[in-house]
């Protein structure tokens, strides 16, 4: 490209940077897979990262956090996760995934008291209560009765289950395990911590729809 007409020397430059841009070509970025997982420790806060963090986010976003946070520090990221962003977990999950997350990626000990306090404050959900089960779980935030939301709708579920002699133990065993590739490529984290009662009486739920 030649300047024709007096035009200062930045207005040139100018222009010689938008024709190069226009022939460029198009930019394509692979990302690398997803592979990061919370790592496992004994303590109730790794089930339930599990289950409520991966539900919004990878564990990439843990091991972004600068190392040796203390528990204060990550229960105030668990915290910042439900006040600000809306996460669906209580003040009490807050408590038991700050103790987690802190033991496991930052500088406290299982041993510390604080974290013990922290880490036995869960309190069993009523059995009975379905729906104090289904929002304690976070299972309304990615499950409704008749919809897609980002896993299947429940009637779809007991669509499919119908005339399966083994529906109830195998609902029961998805949702115990997780897993991904029989309704698309989103995975559903597992709910290890969930006690055989309450894992039939969601599948039963689900089964009924």
């Amino acid at each position: 490209m030649k300047c024709t007409k007096p035009m200062t020397t930045l207005l040139c430059a100018a222009q010689f940077c938008l024709a190069a841009m226009a022939s460029a070509a198009p930019l394509s970025i692979t990302l690398p897979p997803e592979t990061a997982v919370f790592k496992p420790n004994a303590l109730p806060g790794y089930p339930l990262a599990q289950q409520k963090c991966s539900t919004c986010h990878s564990a990439d976003y843990i091991n972004f956090q600068p190392p040796g946070m203390s528990l204060a520090q990550w229960t105030g990221e668990a915290s910042k996760m439900q006040h600000v962003y809306g996460a669906p977990i209580s003040d009490q999950d807050v408590n038991i995934i700050g103790a987690y997350l802190a033991v496991t990626y930052g500088s406290a000990h299982a041993s510390d008291a604080d974290v013990q306090a922290a880490s036995t404050s869960a309190t069993p959900v009523a059995k009975s209560d379905t729906m104090a089960l289904l929002q304690s779980n976070s299972c309304l935030s990615c499950h409704a009765i008749d919809h897609k939301v980002v896993g299947p709708a429940y009637h779809d579920v007991a669509a499919k289950y119908a005339n399966d002699p083994q529906a109830l133990a195998k609902v029961s065993s998805s949702i115990q395990q997780g897993g991904t590739g029989k309704w698309g490529d989103v995975p559903m984290p597992p709910f290890t911590q969930l006690s055989p009662d309450d894992l039939k009486t969601l599948a039963t739920f689900v089964l009924h729809q």
